[in-house]
């Protein structure tokens, strides 16, 4: 299934000289996430901004999309989940960098909850190593997984509040040491007293880690 979403173009004008794909998580959609995009264009006025919308629907939700259902909240469904979306979200990548024009080392991929977890979940499995991948308020799928399937290393940012109460806080630090033991480069940012959401103080750490990487 081919995945579309609203857009930005550069704020400056010109040709994109950096990609940036905005993942929404579960029951959202991406014009919630390029709201997030709005936020980041100062700082990044030459990158083209992209916020596809997760292929599954939740029924009875008004634009609610899931990368995949969530009925047990467990690791098999999560894992057999994010397996699951992989292949439409990588070919959206694929596609978005033929579009553009722009190699992978120009993409920052900015996940939130469930879109961490495809983010991370693609993102370490593409051959070419992105720019850089954001996470905020997730967690990595099948850690257990990664050493064997891994395929590049881009940098890092797990971004998470210490009162998130749906993806609970000690799910950075799980996914930190899983990383750095798969030796990727990996930074964090906590947010004191942040439920589950995109904190001010998150946001701004998210823009200075994507200024440092694509400018």
């Amino acid at each position: 299934m081919l995945l579309d979403g609203p857009r930005l173009a550069p704020l400056s004008g010109s040709s994109p000289n950096a990609l940036v794909i905005l993942v929404h998580g579960y029951g959202s959609n991406g014009d919630d996430m390029i709201g997030l995009a709005e936020m980041m264009q100062q700082s990044l006025p030459d990158a083209a901004f992209v916020a596809p919308n997760a292929p599954g629907l939740i029924p009875q939700m008004a634009a609610a999309h899931q990368w995949w259902p969530i009925d047990t909240f467990s690791m098999a469904e999560r894992s057999a989940g994010a397996d699951a979306a992989a292949p439409d979200f990588d070919a959206f990548i694929t596609a978005e960098l033929e579009a553009t024009g722009l190699a992978s080392s120009r993409l920052l991929l900015v996940g939130f909850s469930q879109g961490t977890m495809m983010a991370l979940h693609v993102g370490l499995r593409r051959p070419e190593a992105v720019a850089g991948i954001v996470g905020i308020s997730g967690m990595l799928v099948a850690p257990e997984r990664l050493d064997l399937e891994i395929r590049s290393r881009p940098p890092v940012l797990l971004i998470h509040g210490t009162e998130d109460d749906v993806v609970p806080f000690r799910s950075m630090e799980l996914a930190t040491t899983a990383l750095e033991q798969a030796g990727v480069p990996t930074e964090t940012h906590i947010s004191p007293g942040e439920e589950h959401g995109v904190a001010p103080d998150g946001l701004e750490a998210g823009i200075a880690f994507a200024r440092r990487l694509l400018t």
